[in-house]
């Protein structure tokens, strides 16, 4: 009989990057940052979360506000900046309304682009997750994709945005000579065997992914805040145009890896799923793709200034791979 994983959980890796501080950032940049605020930053929490190589930092001003800045050069990571210009356009064109910080000001100098944000009264959820708080993000998800279908900006689709990421196992699959008998052997073995299934299932995501609900793209415990009374989504660079569920499980992965039961949090993730119009089907083909981007990705080289990142990944597939084993279709 076949094996399956443990329902015990290891501890997975941090969704943390090699921050900069604040008082890092080249002085033209602060004194732009200041200038464009009306008064000089006094002090500068930063902030572990998430992947990006520059600034996100909590800081407070002489006259006593608060803000949220995320800035970012073009060192060691040139991709960045413009993952942060991106974040600003979709960030600002938002509804009134919409569960996101607000955005007060947006710069680029000297090769820097710099996000001032409003600072969230908040916490990330509780690693492991707490049930209370995943049902509480999981219906808030739920608001949030109605809030925002169809989409009120012209984005890309998920189509558009994701189609060279999602082809991991495609590539794995048509990997040729030597290198690519090394990366198949790298894979767990339940996927070896299942490799050319599916590859075949993968290349569908795009369909069963199309919608016209605007999503996040990117969201895990890291890109949410917690407040008194609200859930907060922060971090939109990669917001585009597809079926409203899509975020659920795309963020199922993170969900699972950093649960204390993953298997329990499978079924919460499917008993969430099944009322809202996800055909099974189109999620599980949804799924193979996001397990597939996970695992081609982690045997890849670091990028530049995201050490870190590999490791994050290769949980998450691990994972989703979890989650698939479980869905009906004899996987």
């Amino acid at each position: 009989m076949e094996s399956r994983p443990s329902s015990t959980a290891t501890a997975p890796p941090p969704a943390a990057g090699v921050r900069c501080s604040w008082w890092d950032v080249p002085r033209a940049v602060r004194d732009r940052v200041e200038a464009g605020l009306g008064s000089p930053v006094e002090g500068a929490e930063t902030q572990t979360g998430g992947f990006s190589p520059g600034v996100a930092a909590r800081v407070r001003l002489a006259d006593g506000r608060r803000f949220f800045v995320k800035a970012v050069g073009p060192e060691p990571n040139p991709d960045a900046p413009g993952l942060h210009r991106a974040e600003a356009r979709i960030t600002a064109a938002l509804p009134a309304g919409a569960p996101v910080p607000q955005l007060f000001l947006s710069l680029d100098v000297a090769g820097w682009a710099v996000l001032v944000l409003e600072d969230v009264d908040g916490r990330t959820p509780a690693q492991p997750w707490r049930p209370d708080e995943l049902a509480r993000v999981l219906s808030a998800a739920d608001a949030l994709s109605a809030l925002l279908d169809p989409s009120p900006l012209p984005v890309p689709t998920l189509e558009q945005a994701c189609d060279g990421q999602f082809r991991g196992f495609r590539a794995l699959a048509g990997a040729a000579g030597d290198e690519g008998e090394a990366l198949r052997a790298r894979l767990d073995p339940w996927v070896r065997l299942r490799l050319e299934r599916l590859a075949d299932r993968e290349a569908g995501w795009a369909a069963a992914a199309a919608g016209t609900a605007l999503v996040h793209g990117d969201l895990r415990a890291d890109n949410i805040l917690l407040t008194a009374r609200r859930v907060i989504f922060v971090d939109w660079p990669w917001a585009a145009i597809g079926a409203p569920w899509f975020d659920v499980v795309a963020t199922g992965p993170s969900v699972v890896m950093q649960s204390e039961d993953p298997d329990a949090a499978v079924v919460r993730l499917d008993r969430h799923l099944a009322p809202r119009g996800a055909d099974p089907e189109d999620v599980t083909t949804v799924l193979v793709a996001v397990a597939g981007y996970f695992l081609h990705a982690c045997l890849q080289a670091p990028p530049p200034g995201l050490p870190t990142l590999r490791a994050f990944q290769r949980a998450q597939g691990e994972a989703a791979l979890r989650w698939l084993r479980r869905r009906p279709g004899g996987w």
